[in-house]
């Protein structure tokens, strides 16, 4: 079983594995900058200047009494929240991270394919009596004369 684990980890794919979710990790704080950074502002703009990531349900009061201004206060009160703007910018960070790795798994098979060669046309074919090669348009094998 210790040979197994060694050529596993030996062969390149536990390596390769490792740099994916190392280089994954960093993609996706990268996707979230760009969602909650980038995305959001001018569509939460564009909504009547919402923010997503102040889109929240108090379920009970906390200490202090709300309203509350923001989710950052909410909580500071102690007040139970469902942050359903912070879900909605998750969701958005994982459509577009899903759909860039989508193109990017589409590029790495596109280059990956390799075309087929096609078979060269036939140019001869064997007399059924001796094998012995004869021209497609032939008649009578060269060989021992029979008729094809």
């Amino acid at each position: 079983m210790l040979k197994e684990f060694k050529e596993f980890a030996v062969k390149g794919n536990v390596v390769d594995m490792a740099v994916g979710i190392i280089v994954g990790g960093a993609f996706g704080s990268i996707v979230t900058t760009l969602v909650s950074e980038v995305l959001m502002p001018p569509l939460g703009l564009l909504l009547g200047g919402v923010d997503f990531s102040n889109l929240y349900i108090v379920l009970k009061e906390g200490a202090k009494a709300g309203p509350y201004s923001a989710l950052i206060d909410a909580k500071a009160a102690g007040a139970v929240t469902v942050n359903y703007g912070l879900f909605l910018n998750s969701v958005i960070s994982f459509l577009i991270m899903a759909f860039a790795i989508f193109l990017l798994v589409k590029a790495i098979n596109m280059l990956r394919r390799v075309e087929v060669p096609q078979p060269a046309p036939l140019s001869s074919k064997a007399c059924p009596y001796c094998l012995s090669s004869v021209p497609l348009k032939a008649t009578r094998c060269s060989e021992c004369t029979s008729e094809i």
